[in-house]
């Protein structure tokens, strides 16, 4: 029956241990936030983002030049067509 009673008793003062337990949360969330380790996993976390970022840039500006180099290449085919049936 204690069991029993004791829950009964938790359920009569829920909010007041929801509460509780918020402040908890709190207290051990600063306290993991402010440790070494967490500082120290996001600071490799953002510079590995940076990376990520430097690298797609880097890829991107690959892809543009490359499409950039395909248009003036079908131009120049465009040009030398036109000259050779003007030509004729």
């Amino acid at each position: 029956m204690r069991h029993e009673e004791f829950l009964s008793k938790c359920y009569e003062h829920k909010h007041a241990l929801i509460f509780a337990a918020g402040i908890a949360t709190a207290i051990i969330g600063k306290k993991a936030l402010e440790s070494k380790t967490v500082k120290n996993a996001a600071t490799r976390g953002m510079a590995t983002v940076m990376s990520a970022k430097r690298d797609a840039e880097e890829c991107f500006q690959d892809m543009k030049e490359n499409a950039e180099d395909i248009v003036v290449d079908a131009h120049q085919e465009d040009k030398k067509e036109i000259y050779v049936e003007s030509k004729e």
